[in-house]
């Protein structure tokens, strides 16, 4: 072996165990990876204040993140939209926070906020610099205390009419924008605490007193009934010792009143039609699916993403690519605490039916219920599984980052610290698991198929009579 190749083997050679080396770090770094570690500080004030405190000194930033353990199913028919309604009304100002001051002295403190509702809880969260930590605890206590002493008439006339504005342009005015609410209305039987929408009904906002508004809030949104997590650059006992100053003095609420946890059981496919302001038709298909964090839930959460998790699932790579018939398609678990749905969303293309469509989704359906993914599958769902859990990780605040993310695992599960047991769901599945699910809940014979066509285009529907949105 003269010198020159010689040379080119060792350098050759030398890349190799780099490159081996390399592989074995990292493999083994994401075997490590797999045991998260989440440490957290929790207690309860007396007055039944549920708090938790983690610690992450990344940033000198901290994330303030309260749950009203609250959503728009603890409403009752034909007072609904509450929930969402105080969603508004808790930045419109407390016994000592003036109208508009929650946002401007939080901005010039450098801080953001912002709250979300859903069908199970209401949350609200602070991210701002650490050492205006104080600043946050003082206006969260002012409004869970004592936001209505200065609530008005006009206070909530004035949010109520912001909440139909809203309702307007996300449901009402918006292309497909109703599609959501006639899935829950069909899924869910008339009583049933996910029938109706989370933004309520337009009868329902208007109808509402401010004294039915008021009892509300006295009813869900004290402090027996909502979750603190505090995380950051924070240090644990100063932290304590600041939250309880700010909400040891605010009474405990009467207990809440229990929520109906009936379980619904749909044992008919109902198929409907709306005629739309739009250009291309679009398909919905809605079954009722397993509740969040009970078995089946992650299987069904899997599932979406086989189906239609990226250009290489089954449904995208056969409607979109291949047969060139869908403009888009997707698919997701809708998981939430007392039952969930399994949605799958398609819109076709200039030229093609709905119906179209419905037959190359049964198919798919058809074949997992009938053979399990590939271990190819699994493999590239789980892998972006996690992926996008420890992207999550790696933000303490908004929405989705540890503060949440503790706080939801508490509402959900009752352990703060469920990152693990969350994770191994999806690392336990394999294919047949996948397919026992979607024998179990995809039936022809319990779901919705909803098809929303343009004006005066009926023949492009996948079948179902022509149904009014009104009132819904």
């Amino acid at each position: 072996m003269n010198f020159a190749i010689y040379t080119n083997y060792f350098t050759d050679s030398r890349t190799m165990i780099r490159i081996f080396l390399t592989l074995f770090l990292f493999v083994s770094c994401l075997e490590a990876q797999t045991k998260i570690s989440v440490p957290y500080t929790r207690f309860t004030l007396k007055n039944g204040l549920n708090v938790i405190l983690h610690v992450d000194r990344t940033t000198p930033m901290v994330s303030v993140n309260t749950w009203y353990h609250v959503g728009s199913g603890y409403e009752k028919p034909g007072r609904t939209g509450f929930a969402h309604l105080f969603e508004h009304l808790m930045f419109e100002g407390s016994k000592d926070v003036p109208e508009g001051m929650f946002d401007q002295w939080l901005e010039a403190a450098g801080g953001n906020n912002n709250g979300s509702t859903n069908t199970d809880r209401t949350n609200y969260f602070e991210d701002l610099p650490s050492n205006a930590l104080d600043l946050a605890l003082f206006l969260d206590s002012d409004r869970m205390g004592y936001l209505l002493t200065n609530m008005s008439e006009a206070t909530v006339n004035g949010q109520r009419d912001v909440v139909k504005n809203e309702r307007r342009q996300s449901y009402e005015n918006r292309p497909y924008g109703m599609a959501f609410l006639m899935l829950d209305d069909n899924l869910f039987p008339p009583n049933h605490p996910y029938h109706w929408p989370t933004i309520g009904s337009m009868a329902d906002l208007s109808a509402a007193s401010v004294e039915d508004v008021k009892e509300f809030f006295r009813t869900y949104y004290a402090p027996n009934n909502a979750s603190l997590c505090i995380a950051g650059d924070i240090d644990i006992e100063k932290t304590k010792q600041m939250v309880e100053k700010w909400f040891n003095e605010i009474p405990a609420g009467k207990p809440v009143p229990p929520q109906d946890r009936t379980i619904p059981v749909l044992n008919e496919e109902k198929r409907l039609t709306i005629e739309d302001n739009v250009q291309l038709p679009r398909l919905y298909m809605a079954w009722i699916s397993p509740a969040s964090f009970t078995a089946g839930d992650a299987e069904m959460d899997m599932l979406s993403n086989i189906l239609a998790g990226g250009k290489n699932s089954r449904l995208y790579k056969r409607l979109v690519y291949d047969l060139q018939i869908a403009q888009d398609v997707s698919a997701f678990q809708n998981s939430q605490k007392l039952i969930s749905s399994f949605i799958v969303v398609a819109t076709a293309r200039s030229g093609h039916t709905l119906q179209e469509l419905e037959k190359i989704i049964q198919e798919e359906i058809d074949k997992i219920k009938n053979e399990p993914p590939s271990e190819r599958e699994m493999q590239r769902t789980k892998n972006q599984f996690e992926m996008s859990f420890y992207d999550r990780l790696e933000n303490i605040g908004s929405f989705g980052g540890k503060a949440d993310q503790l706080n939801n695992y508490f509402y959900y599960t009752g352990n703060p610290d469920y990152f693990n047991e969350d994770l191994s769901r999806y690392f336990a599945l394999d294919g047949t698991d996948i397919s026992a699910m979607a024998q179990t809940y995809l039936k022809d014979n319990g779901r919705v198929v909803l098809s929303i066509v343009p004006k005066n285009k009926m023949e492009l529907s996948a079948g179902g009579p022509l149904t009014s949105t009104e009132g819904k």
